[in-house]
């Protein structure tokens, strides 16, 4: 919610808390004293402070305390406890402000059941007041949760619209579909067999990768398959290394997680088909699944590129919006080599 609106709510419940006070005051100097007079100035302005003064402190020490320390996290025997001691003492506030303003000759200072009387009220109001509080708070950190919901989702549409358009790289078909085309002529077996990657990698980008989690090996298939392709447009095929060290079992994970670095890697190498110039390894084990992917590059080469269409802010809300507090991801880049490093938890996903 807006800080203007929150401000706007919390005057607006102070605006009419006063005026409430001052229709009691009135009636009640109407009843006693039958006509208005001016005196009446002098006696409300005292009680207005005696009755808004202890409510304020009880308002906002549940408004800001109570509420994120104990009522946000569940905690409902200690909300209970520091609310009735706040409340209290919101109570005998209101007491010392009596003695300030009235002096100590007054009854309640000279009658024990007078005094517990004044203190019981002001603790019963000071409880309203803060039994409002919280609920003014709830609602606005409900009104919040719910906008931020409501925005993440709208981001992780476009985010999963961006990874759509990612998916279907053009450069990289057309490549692709080229480059079998010329091996059709040379080993039509072989040309055959690219044709089938390249299916089924399409497959699975159209149907497979709709849903939240795929299965980890069917992920690894995939990178394979589209390793071979690029394969195609080199000779040299210790050009690129790929290793997965451990197994995956019946482990999930989301779709396409690795692909982005992958495709950008190939990119950074475009015109350095050295040996050895794409290393791509995928280590797990039962916790977690660490991907590292190095890569030389030409020193021309603009590294602000996004990933695969898919521009770096976006690649990190997507890991932050599917594994939040249980990924990390590092880049390394020096003299020429570029290393991308990312960790995913997978216990308890």
């Amino acid at each position: 919610m807006k800080k203007k609106f929150v401000i706007l709510l919390h005057f607006g419940y102070w605006l009419l808390y006063l005026l409430l006070l001052l229709l009691i005051l009135a009636i009640s100097n109407i009843q006693f004293r039958k006509t208005p007079s001016f005196s009446f100035v002098l006696y409300v302005l005292p009680l207005l402070l005696l009755c808004l003064l202890p409510n304020l402190l009880s308002f906002y020490l549940s408004y800001f305390q109570l509420f994120t320390r104990f009522l946000k996290q569940k905690q409902f025997l200690a909300l209970i406890t520091f609310g009735f001691i706040i409340c209290l003492f919101s109570a005998l506030f209101g007491s010392l402000i009596s003695l300030f303003i009235f002096g100590f000759e007054q009854v309640i200072f000279t009658e024990a059941s007078e005094f517990f009387s004044l203190n019981a009220s002001l603790f019963i109001i000071a409880t309203i007041h803060a039994i409002i509080a919280l609920i003014i708070r709830g609602f606005i950190t409900w009104y919040d949760e719910i906008k931020l919901k409501e925005e993440l989702a709208i981001k992780n549409y476009e985010i999963e619209l961006s990874l759509i358009k990612s998916q279907l790289n053009p450069h990289f078909l057309f490549n692709t579909i080229n480059n079998i085309d010329v091996l059709i002529s040379k080993d039509s077996v072989k040309a055959s067999e690219y044709l089938n990657k390249l299916s089924g990698i399409l497959r699975y980008m159209l149907y497979e990768t709709k849903t939240e989690k795929i299965s980890l090996n069917e992920e690894l298939n995939y990178i394979e398959k589209y390793l071979e392709l690029q394969k195609i447009r080199t000779t040299n095929q210790n050009y690129v290394n790929f290793k997965v060290e451990g197994n995956a079992n019946n482990l999930q994970i989301a779709p396409m997680i690795f692909f982005p670095f992958i495709e950008n890697a190939f990119k950074h190498t475009e015109n350095n088909k050295n040996s050895n110039s794409i290393n791509i390894t995928i280590s797990i084990c039962e916790s977690a699944i660490n991907f590292d992917c190095k890569n030389t590059y030409q020193a021309n080469f603009d590294k602000q590129q996004d990933f695969g269409g898919l521009g770096n802010e976006l690649i990190f809300k997507r890991l932050a919006l599917i594994y939040p507090n249980k990924h990390s991801l590092g880049i390394v880049d020096t003299n020429g080599n570029y290393n991308i490093k990312l960790a995913i938890q997978l216990k308890n996903q």
